[in-house]
């Protein structure tokens, strides 16, 4: 039997198992199969469970021929006797049953959690170049969701497939006529339900489409709030999030109807045909062919066959909504990390070299990128991690285009999308144009690579937890060396000013925090991981200069021998790095110590002094 958490090793360096994403039907089975003891045993006390609706028709039926109308005190008591141990059998199964549902139902949700956090860690940044942030979470939280419903009515669904055929065989025992009834018209009657599938498909693709839209719109809201509030465009932007929830709320409204519409089919059809077997029954019981017990045996049998057939129905209608939610998963899932990589081995202190650009960051030196367009200084950092550089184009809908016109919208955003995965892909297994060593990145493992050479930006994020787990993710260094670390960042009033210290807790993106902090505790972090190469880009951008002063300073002596590039126009962070690297028009056009450049060359001086303007 499974253990809990459920094991997932899918996207890892050491993965043996893979997904079946080739179609939504293919993942769903996918997602059964991975827990078939578990769905065995379910079906098995889910059929014990299903006992006393299956024999207590038949076992009612012999007491009252064999015991009461005959006078026979033993007979009654003892067919009595046999229906209370079923009854007692199917209670015991149902407890086991329900907490074995709930049991796979819960694999089934966080392993398809753990899915998505196994993709997203191997994407990284690319992940945010292929789907909006909103469907990644609506994908990890309402789509795990409906895989756990889809296992648990599946395996309810096989109970109630062999307890139908139990209950045919009693029937066939007694009146074959009945029995070919019930076996020809149950499956005419789940069959009749196929039609209101179709729309109820396109209903929930429409629901869940704008549903995870509305996510994103959330998320983008919560994570720029501070912004918002700061230019006053809080009420321009919930106004908009709540024109696009009602259009959520309304095709839930739809999809509804629709559920609403099968669920009635279900229930109007189950009855159609327990009204027609008591007629049969009736009617045979009057000619002589049935005898009142039996009767009453058909009757509880027309009775409980309403329980299987809505069970059908029940199936049919999750399935289809959980193809929807495996059309979005495998969306995520199918994404390929476009870098390609080779085998080659970097040394210990690398020398890296900029082609685009002509930088050359030589081992142990601590430089400085000064440029007037930070989107140059930005790229040449994302090369120098090797990064894909720029955002993904995003076509932004028209909310109130419809029908034709709206499938016409999202056709043209999913073409550029597709499009600029394309590109993606062209960029990441051609020539990356970086050397290490006179080695191109593209040649090197892409984890050593990640291990060695950090990239710490102002778009580096905070994840929730204490305060250690945040700096130290994974636990592999000693507190002197994270204290270290944090003093450095010029961040012990974060310390101090947490309840517990190091066991403090942190908010997801660093909600509790001022800018600086938040900004203070990333550059800890990257600084803890003391990797062969640092490249930190704008580090200081939310402090004010007397911390920035100090942090200046103590980075100096912090990765003093070891190779960092810092990416600013801050002449205090200017000061203590060994050169100076003036980028222009993505070239480097002048090099040398931050004093020489300011005393001879003009471009130079403007743009520090215009930094030396925002400090003051």
């Amino acid at each position: 039997m499974h253990d809990f958490p459920p094991a997932v090793d899918a996207y890892t360096p050491t993965a043996t198992s893979r997904p079946d994403t080739r179609t939504p039907s293919a993942f769903l089975w996918w997602v059964l199969r991975q827990q078939p003891d578990v769905v065995a045993v379910n079906a098995l006390f889910g059929l014990v469970w299903m006992l006393p609706g299956t024999l207590s028709p038949f076992l009612l039926g012999k007491v009252i021929d064999t015991g009461i109308l005959r006078g026979d005190l033993y007979a009654t008591l003892g067919w009595a006797g046999l229906l209370t141990v079923v009854v007692l059998f199917g209670a015991v199964g149902g407890i086991v049953q329900h907490t074995f549902a709930v049991r796979g139902w819960l694999i089934a949700l966080y392993g398809t959690q753990k899915l998505v956090v196994r993709k997203a860690g191997q994407l990284g940044h690319v992940l945010s170049r292929r789907l909006p942030t909103g469907e990644v979470i609506s994908i990890s939280s309402s789509d795990s969701d409906t895989f756990g419903a889809v296992f648990e009515v599946f395996s309810r669904g096989i109970s109630a497939l062999f307890a139908f055929f139990l209950v045919c065989g009693l029937m066939f025992t007694t009146s074959p006529e009945l029995g070919w009834v019930v076996l020809i018209a149950a499956p005419l009657l789940v069959g009749a339900t196929s039609p209101v599938l179709r729309p109820l498909n396109a209903a929930q693709s429409a629901e869940r489409t704008r549903n995870g839209e509305l996510t994103s719109m959330a998320t983008d809201i919560v994570s720029g709030l501070r912004i918002l509030r700061g230019i006053g465009g809080e009420a321009t932007f919930g106004s908009n999030y709540n024109q696009q929830s009602q259009r959520v709320r309304r095709l839930g409204v739809i999809t509804g109807t629709w559920q609403a519409v099968a669920e009635t089919l279900s229930v109007l059809l189950s009855g159609l045909l327990l009204v027609t077997l008591v007629w049969l029954g009736s009617h045979q019981m009057m000619a002589g062919e049935l005898t009142v017990g039996q009767l009453i045996s058909f009757v509880g049998y027309a009775v409980f066959m309403v329980w299987p057939l809505q069970t059908f129905f029940e199936f049919a209608q999750k399935w289809v909504r959980g193809l929807v939610s495996a059309r979005k998963t495998i969306a995520l899932l199918d994404t390929d990390l476009p870098l390609a990589e080779g085998d080659a081995v970097l040394s210990a202190t690398p020398r890296l070299h900029d082609l685009a650009s002509g930088l050359v960051v030589e081992p142990g030196r601590y430089l400085a990128v000064v440029s007037a367009d930070p989107e140059e200084s930005a790229a040449l950092a994302d090369r120098l991690g090797r990064y894909l550089s720029g955002a993904a184009p995003v076509v932004e809908l028209d909310e109130d285009l419809k029908g034709r016109a709206a499938r016409r919208a999202r056709a043209e955003r999913d073409a550029q999308r597709a499009a600029a995965a394309a590109a993606d892909a062209e960029a990441g297994k051609s020539v990356w144009g970086v050397e290490a060593d006179g080695v191109d990145y593209s040649r090197l493992p892409l984890a050593e690579l990640r291990r060695r050479i950090v990239v710490s930006d102002t778009g580096s994020q905070l994840f929730a937890g204490t305060l250690q787990t945040v700096i130290d993710p994974h636990g592999n260094h000693t507190r002197e060396q994270a204290e270290a670390a944090l003093r450095t960042a010029a961040a012990e009033d974060v310390f101090a000013g947490l309840p517990g210290g190091w066991q403090g807790r942190i908010d997801e993106l660093g909600r509790g925090l001022s800018g600086g902090q938040r900004q203070r505790v990333v550059l800890a972090r990257a600084l803890l991981l003391n990797p062969e190469v640092l490249v930190l880009v704008e580090p200081t951008s939310a402090v004010d200069a007397h911390t920035e002063a100090r942090i200046a300073e103590r980075l100096a002596a912090y990765r003093c021998g070891r190779t960092t590039v810092v990416v600013t126009a801050s002449p205090l962070m200017l000061h203590y790095t060994d050169e100076v690297a003036l980028l222009q028009d993505g070239k480097v056009v002048a090099r040398g110590t931050h004093s020489d450049l300011l005393a001879t060359d003009p471009r130079y001086r403007q743009i520090v002094a215009r930094g030396m303007e925002e400090d003051e």
